[in-house]
């Protein structure tokens, strides 16, 4: 089935919303039923994936966790894959076809938050879970335990994958998985992420590319002898500023943005190192691979100005979402279908005063809407992108937060903590796991899924942002890999 125009597309949606709302709920009860029995222990599960908030490569204990509960549920393991300790498959089944489940568990840094509505770190400076990466693996993990058990009864047949990726942050784990060709078999991918609204009908996202800048000068006494040093912050100063004017001259929609991750310990020692880290993005990848090389240039420029070495340490990076309408027409008409989620008076209140908090709150009630995202841009990158280009691939969101949270923020750790997400977190798996049913019980659109890829990828073929043999960047998380100067007293 070729898709020629957005008029031939607009009625295949028709056909799958009518071919999916009609069993989105009655079909499909033992499959509701596995989810309900394991809701408070996939509950259990991510509350301590959310009190661990482990970064990006170094989810050991958040994997092994989810590891765990994919093994006694019957499924095969193969860890370690791609070359991250922490990335798994579990499987189970046999034949096609094979569809494939996403699951995330990473933090973020400097996020830390305690389950309150007002600031109160759990760590100083700790990680905290203000993506909802805690909920993700398990309701992924739970959905695909649903499917197992369906096709261990012979009510459908195929093999269902979930996939454990680490780093989503920054990481790009996802990445490496599709350079390995660890999705080249798989029929189609689904994934969904926690939100502030329950969301489906795919939109696109921003490519990124990620580099840290690295430079290295020479330490003096910054009064006594300043003629001396070569200031290495000066060198990232001089970046940055080129950065910014660099902005001026950049398409719409680039999003370049950056943190100093070491700019030297003391005002009276010049810095002998130095280190900025940069994000860069636009909602296409090759416009993206040209600005992040004219980015190196400030770099270079940085480097030469301030008579400093400069050493580039580039990151990788992930390419926008390729949308799939056949899948997210029957993630959408699910969501719809199976969207049952209301605020208890305690969590009404937990939100309301979360929302005196936000700079755009919305009203308690959208909770009850299913927004449909069809041919709108995310502002934000995901590692998913990579996936979509080799494999159909759809997704949607769920409410975990408050209404008008944004990711990113402690009202979103913090949300995260309570039973607000468990609910979001339950519906992200039945709506799942239905998406699954629908495509075993249904080639017809695994096939239109398949065809719609090959046509959009035709005239531009999938490019990965990564460099020839470019490893995962384990270490990313790490402090920066100089050594400050001491102080050098007055």
């Amino acid at each position: 089935m070729r898709f020629a125009n957005l008029e031939a597309r607009a009625i295949v949606g028709c056909w799958i919303l009518t071919l999916v709302t009609a069993s989105a709920v009655a079909e499909k009860p033992d499959l509701y039923a596995s989810v309900d029995l394991r809701a408070d222990k996939c509950w259990e599960t991510a509350l301590e994936i959310w009190r661990l908030a482990e970064p990006g490569y170094q989810e050991s204990k958040s994997s092994e966790l989810l590891a765990t509960m994919l093994e006694a549920a019957g499924f095969k393991l193969d860890r370690g894959v791609a070359g991250m300790p922490t990335a798994f498959i579990a499987s189970y089944g046999e034949g096609s076809p094979v569809i494939a489940f996403l699951g995330e568990f990473d933090a973020l840094p400097g996020l830390s938050q305690d389950a309150v509505p007002q600031p109160k770190p759990r760590e100083p400076g700790g990680y905290g879970h203000a993506c909802g990466h805690h909920v993700f693996g398990v309701a992924s993990a739970s959905a695909a335990i649903a499917i197992a058990e369906q096709i261990k009864a012979g009510t459908i047949r195929g093999t269902v994958r979930f996939f454990a990726c680490p780093a989503e942050e920054g990481g790009a784990a996802k990445v490496f998985m599709v350079r390995d060709g660890l999705f080249k078999d798989c029929d189609a991918a689904l994934h969904w992420h926690p939100g502030s609204r329950n969301a489906a009908g795919d939109a696109t996202c921003l490519s990124r590319a990620a580099v840290k800048f690295r430079f290295r000068g020479r330490s003096t006494h910054a009064a006594g002898a300043p003629e001396q040093g070569r200031s290495a912050l000066d060198g990232v100063e001089i970046t940055n500023y080129a950065a910014e004017l660099m902005r001026e001259h950049t398409p719409d929609s680039t999003r370049i943005h950056h943190v100093i991750t070491d700019g030297g310990r003391a005002p009276n020692v010049v810095p002998d190192f130095a280190e900025v880290y940069y994000y860069v993005r636009h909602p296409k990848s090759d416009t993206v691979r040209e600005l992040y090389e004219r980015l190196v240039l400030c770099a270079k420029a940085g480097a030469m100005a301030s008579e400093t070495r400069l050493e580039v340490d580039y990151q990788g990076g992930t390419a926008e979402i390729l949308p799939n309408d056949t899948l997210s027409r029957v993630t959408l008409a699910n969501l719809e279908a199976l969207n049952d989620i209301e605020f208890t008076a305690e969590e009404a209140q937990f939100a309301s005063r979360i929302a005196e908090t936000l700079a755009e709150p919305k009203p308690l009630s959208s909770i009850e809407e299913v927004l449909d995202r069809k041919g709108s841009v995310n502002h934000g990158s995901t590692d998913v992108g990579d996936v979509s280009w080799v494999t159909p691939t759809t997704g949607f969101s769920t409410v975990c937060w408050a209404p008008g949270t944004p990711g990113h923020s402690w009202q979103a750790v913090a949300a995260g903590g309570t039973t607000i997400a468990r609910k979001g977190m339950l519906l992200a798996s039945k709506v799942m796991a239905a998406t699954a049913w629908d495509l075993y019980t249904k080639p017809e659109l695994v096939a239109a899924a398949k065809q719609e890829l090959a046509d959009r990828v035709k005239e531009t073929p999938y490019r990965t942002l990564l460099e020839k043999d470019q490893k995962p960047p384990l270490t990313y998380r790490d402090p920066p890999a100089g050594k400050a100067s001491q102080n050098a007293g007055e």
